[in-house]
């Protein structure tokens, strides 16, 4: 059995589709009932004993500069390369750091602290089972163990999120791959999710843990975050 050491959090990307609100905040400080969705992982995060987290920034990257101040052991990564690369750029800046680590997104909100736990047995994604998962990523599994991954959905599989863990095996060799496919390759138009499951799925055994609906849940709009919090019904006006 293996343990997080430490978590990687990704916060540089511009959130779009969250505009107008993201024009002017990053999305994960964008505040849900006065507290910003990366502070609440944060915290759930402490929760579980994990305190060593590195976040990576990079969209009005000096935001996030009191959450140093705030948080001892809380160390913000540069990802100058933000505007111009997919998210493989964010993991490739925190490359140091991948030793039994989980990785999430900071513009979440986690409704079951449970589901941050330090404990796994296998790298790998948390996952929901699904009978029909429609323009998502699914998991197909067979005896425990990640055997494909579908971009667009499918029948009867496992919907990934943003949260997985890394023991420190396949860190080295996730660590590796980057640095092939971002340096040696230029490869930098992909998510880093491609890396393990795309471009050497042969060299990793991947398995899930399993939540539950609910206990994520993701806002990809400014219509969808009005739905959480009215406050922002007359944000702007």
């Amino acid at each position: 059995m293996c343990q997080v050491e430490r978590a990687i959090i990704m916060a540089a990307g511009k959130g779009t589709r969250m505009r107008p609100i993201t024009n002017s905040i990053p999305k994960p400080l964008v505040k849900i009932h006065d507290i910003p969705m990366i502070e609440g992982i944060i915290n759930q995060l402490h929760q579980q004993g994990i305190f060593e987290i590195y976040v990576v920034v990079g969209y009005l990257k000096e935001q996030f500069n009191y959450l140093e101040d705030k948080y001892e052991n809380l160390h913000l990564i540069d990802n100058p390369y933000y505007d111009t690369c997919n998210n493989i750029s964010s993991l490739y800046v925190a490359r140091n750091h991948l030793k039994n680590v989980i990785i999430l997104d900071g513009d979440q909100i986690i409704n079951n602290t449970q589901i941050l736990s330090k404990e796994f047995k296998y790298s790998g994604y948390n996952c929901i089972y699904k009978q029909e998962i429609h323009n998502e990523w699914m998991l197909k599994l067979e005896d425990g163990f990640v055997t494909s991954c579908s971009r667009t959905g499918g029948q009867d599989g496992w919907q990934l999120y943003s949260v997985s863990r890394w023991n420190e095996e396949d860190g080295k060799k996730l660590k590796k791959h980057l640095e092939i496919e971002f340096e040696e390759k230029k490869n930098t138009d992909i998510y880093w999710d491609d890396v393990a499951l795309f471009c050497y799925p042969n060299e990793y055994q991947l398995s899930i843990k399993e939540m539950n609906e609910g206990d994520i849940l993701e806002i990809d709009s400014f219509d969808e975050l009005c739905s959480i919090d009215e406050t922002y019904l007359n944000w702007g006006k």
